[in-house]
């Protein structure tokens, strides 16, 4: 009868690391993501360009609380709402290639 309480308390340990494994490779790193996701768009500023959840390019020209406005175009602006904004595209450096200027092959 001794060893019959021990069983239950060795399972619930069990349950108790099984939740913590669970958080440690499922909850924590969604956390990270949705925290990155936020401050990036919290950091979006006129003149950056973005590419919306729906795929489309932009230059941001106008930041309107919880919208932005975006050329998408010549003469061609949208406004779109903030969180539907997939990511931030980074200036090309200068001295970066681009692969789709045929002006930049060495060789043909």
């Amino acid at each position: 009868m001794i060893g019959a309480g021990s069983g239950g308390s060795g399972f619930f340990l069990l349950i108790i690391l099984a939740f913590g494994f669970l958080w440690l490779v499922l909850v924590r790193p969604q956390k990270k993501r949705q925290v990155a996701q936020q401050q990036m768009l919290a950091e979006i500023k006129v003149g950056d360009e973005v590419v919306t959840a729906g795929g489309i390019y932009g230059e941001v020209t106008e930041d309107a609380g919880d919208d932005v406005m975006v050329r998408i175009a010549p003469n061609v602006e949208v406004r779109i709402a903030r969180r539907a904004i997939g990511g931030v595209i980074p200036p090309a450096a200068p001295d970066e290639e681009d692969p789709a200027d045929p002006g930049t092959l060495s060789e043909l």
